[in-house]
């Protein structure tokens, strides 16, 4: 009974995928999140975009990567969000 509890996970609450778009700093990257937000009044959607400051301990991601993301403890001031994993890499990455 525990194997098939196991094997069956279900996905961290709160993650979101996005890019990113600054890793200059070390252990931290900013992510861009892109989301369609309604209109309340006209009912058009509308382009929105977050930024995060993510927590990246082995400095695994670079700029321009696709990332998911999770929300943890505050590590800084305005660093509360942790890489999980690196969905795909940059063209320009995998030249290298």
């Amino acid at each position: 009974m525990s194997e098939s509890t196991a094997s069956t996970r279900k996905p961290l609450v709160g993650t979101k995928i996005g890019n990113v778009v600054s890793d200059k700093r070390d252990q931290t990257i900013k992510v861009e999140v892109n989301y369609r937000e309604k209109d309340p009044k006209y009912g058009k959607y509308i382009k929105r975009r977050s930024t995060f400051h993510v927590h990246d301990p082995n400095n695994e991601a670079a700029s321009g990567d696709l990332v998911e993301i999770a929300p943890c403890r505050p590590i800084s001031k305005t660093k509360n969000w942790r890489l999980l994993k690196v969905l795909e890499q940059a063209e320009s990455r995998t030249h290298d």
